[in-house]
């Protein structure tokens, strides 16, 4: 079997907040973690009730203090929100806590709607067309490039792992040109999946960083005893895909029974549409879709998603699914 990683948006749950969070997350990487999994990645998301992963270098920081030998990562950092020096000095900080431990995934988009420019002070959709050179800036703080002006104290030659992240063939041009590893998010936005990872595997150019194309796709994973238990178990998730396609941003709500039947038609669609990546079932059930998934993708690791009403429920998934892929 392939590595198996977690990907974690530090969900809110309803009647719970954010210290909840938090305590939930770090008992997610120690199950992943003893569970056998190779990362545990956070994602940057902003303004949204049922998301807390926002700071996501400080998450990490207590994700590494939780855990001791998984890899702890930003899946991702969305650059154009940041100034790379900075992000630089607290992912060289992440390094020297936690040394050997820490990745890095890039991404172009904003992790927010319009407000967050307001909120940034700076205008993203412009900064995102820097993004190339400001991935380049930051392998050239962890290189230690001796011809820097300024060189970051903690990150300058930090043994941190970059990689590109994408949903379009842009990020996969990106990686392959750069010759980075290239994580494809799969988990909400399957459309361009196939040829992206095509694109990325012929056009890819060796580096020092990586001799050959790698690439680590996104899956939604709920695994219980029974299938309709997981179908219930991924309605929380669900709940959130509809209503953020609708505007909302709430927090993660109980599971339903049968939700998708009492959908209409448009929503039960997007469901359908986002589930190209998905695995929900009995051991056996996610075992075979996921060696469908790899088979199609040939990929070299799978990252899992997957938010839970009930924290404890998602670790069970976890350990579950571990299970039945070793098997």
């Amino acid at each position: 079997m392939i590595p198996l990683s977690v990907l974690d948006l530090a969900p809110v749950s309803e009647g719970s907040g954010v210290r909840e969070a938090m305590a939930a997350t770090a008992l997610l990487a120690r199950a992943a973690e003893e569970a056998g999994y190779a990362r545990f990645w956070i994602a940057e998301h902003h303004g949204m009730d049922g998301i807390s992963g926002g700071a996501t270098a400080v998450v990490l920081a207590h994700v590494g203090h939780a855990t001791s030998t998984i890899r702890i990562g930003a899946g991702g950092i969305m650059l154009p929100n940041h100034n790379p020096f900075v992000i630089a000095e607290q992912f060289g900080t992440l390094d020297a806590l936690f040394p050997g431990r820490v990745d890095l995934g890039l991404g172009r988009a904003p992790g927010a709607d319009g407000r967050l420019m307001n909120a940034l002070r700076k205008d993203i959709g412009r900064a995102a067309e820097f993004f190339p050179q400001d991935v380049a800036e930051l392998r050239a703080y962890f290189s230690a490039d001796p011809a820097l002006p300024l060189k970051p104290t903690p990150g300058l030659g930090a043994e941190v792992e970059l990689w590109v992240l994408g949903s379009s063939l842009f990020g996969a041009q990106l990686a392959a040109a750069m010759g980075l590893p290239y994580a494809f998010a799969s988990h909400f936005a399957p459309d361009h999946l196939d040829e992206a990872l095509k694109l990325y595997r012929a056009r890819f150019q060796p580096s020092p960083a990586l001799e050959k194309p790698h690439v680590m796709v996104a899956m939604n994973v709920f695994t219980a005893e029974t299938d309709r238990d997981a179908r219930t178990l991924a309605s929380s998730q669900e709940q959130m895909f509809v209503a953020i396609r609708s505007g909302l941003t709430p927090r993660v709500q109980p599971p339903v029974p049968d939700y998708r039947d009492s959908l209409p038609p448009t929503a039960q669609g997007l469901l359908a549409h986002v589930g190209q990546a998905s695995a929900v079932g009995s051991p056996e059930t996610v075992r075979e879709a996921v060696g469908r998934f790899i088979e199609r993708t040939g990929a070299d690791e799978l990252i899992l998603s997957g938010a839970t009403f009930e924290p404890a429920a998602r670790r069970h998934s976890l350990r579950l699914t571990m299970e039945a892929l070793r098997g």
